[in-house]
């Protein structure tokens, strides 16, 4: 096949006769710039990687013009050669993975990939005014590759393609500041009631080392977790994993904003009898797993997607020690990444490190000068005001706000476990930025900003204590300042074309007064119709476009198979996974 001359930043691949369109499709993956001629036989596979959208901490690239669409080559190897050699162009056809040309063609309107679409006449869009969110009526909005250009009413400039938004409101993309969507999908169906007394009921220390994913899994756990976030209008999620194989390819291929969050550690917990914890510690892996992690960060923020960015991540207060979480913060600082700990989030955790430094956790990490803008305390429950430590001090919650520390809080994950952050509104008051992650599955982010408004109200004692525009903006803005990204979470002129389609004529939208109310309290993720990030499509017609959700849970199947088959032999107490975690109903039928 002769060689294609590509233009404006595109890497150019040409995919000989070995390869088939099914594999090419999955092996570059690029934020949906991924281009094959629709009538190109799997040999005369054009596949464009490009560099256009941007990456997280980069300057954006120059306005250079598109290459000139190429919309069809002849369906012989000969033909397709012949004629992408003459016009020494990329065709820019869309490519749906795992969908044929009748629904790939459904989904973008029958058209080549367009710079410049407009949606037109939305019956709602929640707009970002004068530093808060706002309601539109009857509103156009127009994207031009990845950004947005224009809010308003009758757009009459240029445009490659209209879409009639007459029925839906559309959001800002919500931004998920703490999930852990390698591992938490495997546990469905065990960790939903599962007891530890001695830990306060916290899961941590006796069911975490028990239930243990494999790569395989892995993958399988990441792709359930992404269809689920972005089927509940997530652009962007921080991802908190243990690095492995495949980690950035699948995220990148999925079409997320991803921001990746290797962790790293110096210690590990276990516990010999269900009711003492005890600590080993190894600075020899502990200083492997950091330039580990700075690999993975390192080859995210270098990603051909343009989409995938790193954060710094030490993985708890209490299994690193000083020096590590000193070294990976001087890292993020040097960098200027974000860094996140979790930090504050239980009460065995909070008296281990007074035990070991008499200071509070967060406490200990202000004396070691990591609180900041930049950083992150995922989940930051048990601060010295919470009522069920009976603390002497009240000093937390003023450390976070006057270092402009962010909360990453994911109130699911707790309120199974009988445990509520205290409270959020509270927390709000104070002044410290708080963002919402899921943490935990299901990944929905719509089912999280409804348990953070209850849960909060119910620890309070008061339907006042927060409203549903604080947490809104803790779901988009405020995380997206948590990630040092003031170009997400808000649909503004000039922000990243990250947007989400909700059908208001669902019946689960109706009678239709104050559709966010009704999104959040009522409808949820069944009326999300229509996502993109980055001006890619990611979710069509409630559809995800480039992940099979119907081939990722067969497999996530299996792998919890595969764990559970190793759960009598990990746990302290050689309990069977039916003893560990009975279910719900008795199984008659065995």
């Amino acid at each position: 096949m002769g060689r294609v001359s590509a233009t404006r930043r595109f890497a150019d691949c040409i995919i000989g006769t070995d390869h088939a369109r099914a594999g090419v499709l999955p092996a570059y993956p690029s934020s949906g710039q991924q281009f094959i001629a629709p009538s190109a036989s799997d040999a005369a596979v054009h596949v464009l990687m490009s560099n256009a959208d941007e990456g997280a901490f980069a300057h954006p690239l120059e306005d250079t013009p598109d290459p000139e669409p190429v919309h069809r080559v002849g369906p012989s190897r000969e033909a397709a050669s012949a004629e992408l050699e003459r016009r020494a162009t990329p065709s820019i056809d869309w490519a749906y993975p795992r969908l044929d040309h009748s629904r790939r063609n459904s989904l973008n309107g029958g058209s080549p990939m367009t710079r410049r679409t407009r949606f037109r006449n939305a019956s709602w869009l929640v707009a970002w005014e004068d530093e808060r969110h706002v309601y539109r009526r009857d509103i156009d909005l127009v994207i031009d590759g990845n950004a947005i250009v224009f809010i308003g009413r009758g757009y009459d400039g240029p445009c490659d393609l209209e879409v009639d938004a007459a029925g839906k409101m559309i959001l800002p993309g919500l931004v998920n500041i703490h999930a852990h969507p390698s591992s938490e999908p495997l546990r469905k169906g065990i960790t939903d009631e599962i007891r530890s007394p001695a830990f306060w009921h916290s899961s941590l220390y006796e069911f975490l080392p028990v239930l243990r994913n494999d790569p395989e899994g892995m993958i399988a756990s990441l792709e359930v977790a992404l269809a689920e976030l972005l089927l509940s209008g997530v652009t962007t999620v921080v991802d908190l994993s243990f690095p492995y194989e495949g980690w950035l390819d699948t995220l990148a291929r999925s079409g997320i904003r991803g921001i990746v969050a290797p962790m790293f550690r110096d210690g590990s917990w276990q516990t010999p009898n269900g009711h003492s914890i005890e600590y080993t510690w190894d600075a020899a892996a502990g200083a492997r797993s950091f330039e580990d992690a700075c690999g993975v960060i390192d080859r995210a923020n270098q990603h051909p997607s343009g989409r995938l960015a790193g954060m710094v991540c030490p993985a708890q207060v209490d299994t690193c020690s000083a020096e590590l979480i000193r070294k990976g913060f001087e890292h993020a600082r040097a960098r200027n990444l974000p860094f996140q700990i979790h930090a504050a989030q239980s009460i065995n955790e909070f008296h281990e490190i007074f035990r070991r430094t008499g200071k509070t956790p967060i406490g200990w990490l202000e004396s070691l000068g990591v609180l900041g803008k930049h950083t992150i305390i995922g989940h930051g429950i048990f601060l010295d005001h919470h009522p069920w430590l009976h603390w002497t001090t009240r000093d937390d919650l003023r450390r976070l706000q006057a270092s402009g520390t962010t909360v990453a809080h994911c109130p699911t994950v707790f309120m199974r476990r009988g445990i509520a952050l205290t409270t959020l509104g509270g927390y709000l008051r104070e002044g410290v930025n708080v963002g919402i992650g899921t943490d935990t599955y299901p990944h929905s982010m719509l089912d999280e900003i409804r348990n953070a408004l209850t849960v909060a109200r119910v620890a309070a004692g008061t339907v006042d204590d927060v409203t549903t525009a604080q947490v809104f903006h803790a779901a988009t803005v405020a995380g997206a300042e948590a990630i040092v990204r003031p170009d997400i979470g808000r649909l503004a002129v000039g922000a990243k074309a990250d947007i989400v389609l909700v059908d208001t004529d669902h019946p689960a939208m109706r009678p239709l007064r104050d559709p966010v109310r009704s999104l959040i309290y009522v409808a949820g993720d069944r009326t999300v119709s229509d996502v993109y990030v980055g001006g890619v499509q990611v979710v069509a017609d409630g559809e995800t476009v480039f992940i099979d959700r119907r081939a990722a849970p067969i497999e996530l199947q299996r792998a919890q198979q595969r764990m559970l088959a190793n759960v009598q032999r990990l746990d302290w107490a050689g309990r069977t996974p039916g003893e560990l975690a009975p279910l719900a109903l008795p199984l008659k039928d065995k």
